[in-house]
């Protein structure tokens, strides 16, 4: 695909920091084609219980993700709700549900060939 917008990759992930490769640093980050942002739990009303909701990754879908990588922090406390699976897998997504230092490379390994995306929780 040439007209394919990249995903920034993670340069460093470590307890409480995200570091991208298009200059930002984040406690919590979504990343996608195009860009990233701070991830606001705050905006969806996100807990480590229920956990990753739909909200949560729909932004994700309107940049055009192909495959999501959703961490669930380094001690993996956040959960990822059973409606977010469903959503994904109902629209064809490819997603990986990792530990934070193994989603960082995963979805590094993933923006080489595909628009991918993340949520990456920096703590536990």
């Amino acid at each position: 695909m040439e007209d394919q917008i990249g995903s920034p990759a993670i340069k460093s992930v470590e307890w409480g920091e995200v570091v991208t490769d298009d200059g930002n640093t984040y406690k919590d980050a979504k990343l996608f084609p195009g860009g990233s942002r701070a991830w606001d739990w705050n905006e969806t009303g996100t807990h480590h219980a229920p956990g990753i909701q739909p909200a949560d990754v729909n932004e994700l879908l309107e940049h055009g993700a192909e495959a999501v990588v959703l961490s669930q922090g380094f001690h993996e406390r956040l959960q990822v709700k059973d409606e977010t699976k469903e959503m994904l897998r109902d629209k064809g997504i490819d997603f990986f549900i990792l530990e934070t230092g193994k989603a960082a490379e995963k979805y590094n390994q993933l923006c080489s060939n595909k628009r991918a995306a993340a949520l990456i929780h920096s703590t536990c």
